[in-house]
């Protein structure tokens, strides 16, 4: 029972102290006093009040345009939306506000976090990745824009773990095709990734892959055209151990070249493989 009582007072008080506090915010709303009102908008935004913030300083934003208090109204209302995690919308504000303001000490600081909420909204590699070459070309305007800035070094880091998330997409999407039995387009997949990104910390794998995709291919092949693509597959080889002679693949890929070249010398003995 007592309990029961503890617990109601705790609601009426929460109940009471929450009709003030909106009571309170509904007033700040209606005031004429402009400053009063940006004095208050500040602090809930120092109070991480972020949805009152927002509010007072949205009406602001007008009030205060062309005036000394513009910059700094406008980068509030950024940082509002960029708090709590809103950050397409805070990635839009912070492009306008560098544009708008481009002489602003903030300007550059701006500019970084427009390309920052992109990355924070990056998804993980199995899900579309257009935020993720979005954040990657920002990035790149960034340090086109402030080539000298202090932010320089860690926008190319950032932008090497946004290539390393497509190049696992990619990576992923061939392993797909390879799984599911299309030969043909995982070797092209895997080669595309290799094309795409020529450092690629996968690129054994998909040196390997491909080597594998071309052996099951051949042999899928109608008879006219197994010859030649067994050839291929030495020829992928060749391409793996070249790469990396003490790689992990190597006792695999050496079983293949020997089926590979024993099935094009029954080919050419004259003798049908089966």
């Amino acid at each position: 029972m007592i309990r029961k009582k503890i617990l109601f007072l705790v609601a009426v008080i929460c109940i009471m102290i929450s009709a003030n506090s909106c009571s309170k915010f509904s007033k700040i709303q209606k005031s004429t006093d402009m400053e009063a009102k940006y004095q208050a908008a500040v602090k809930y935004y120092e109070n991480k009040n972020y949805f009152q913030a927002l509010q007072l300083f949205e009406e602001l934003i007008t009030v205060f345009r062309g005036t000394t208090k513009a910059e700094d109204t406008y980068y509030y209302y950024c940082q509002c939306y960029f708090e709590p995690g809103e950050y397409t919308v805070a990635a839009y504000h912070f492009n306008n506000f560098n544009q708008t303001f481009p002489n602003s000490p903030r300007a550059e600081e701006s500019l970084f976090k427009n390309a920052y909420c992109y990355y924070l909204d990056s998804p993980t590699s199995s899900l579309d990745q257009k935020n993720t070459i979005d954040a990657i070309r920002q990035f790149q305007l960034f340090i086109n824009r402030y080539p000298q800035s202090s932010q320089v070094q860690k926008s190319n880091e950032l932008i090497d773990e946004l290539r390393l998330k497509l190049e696992t997409k990619d990576f992923n999407n061939a392993k797909l095709y390879f799984r599911t039995g299309y030969y043909k387009a995982s070797m092209v997949a895997f080669q595309n990734v290799l094309k795409t990104y020529p450092s690629t910390i996968f690129k054994e794998d998909c040196l390997y892959y491909v080597l594998r995709s071309s052996f099951i291919y051949a042999n899928q092949s109608i008879e006219n055209k197994k010859a030649e693509r067994y050839k291929v597959t030495i020829e992928n080889y060749y391409k793996l151990i070249d790469a990396f002679p003490e790689g992990k693949y190597l006792k695999e890929a050496e079983k293949i070249l020997l089926e590979a070249q024993s099935k094009i010398k029954k080919m050419e003995g004259g003798i049908q493989i089966i």
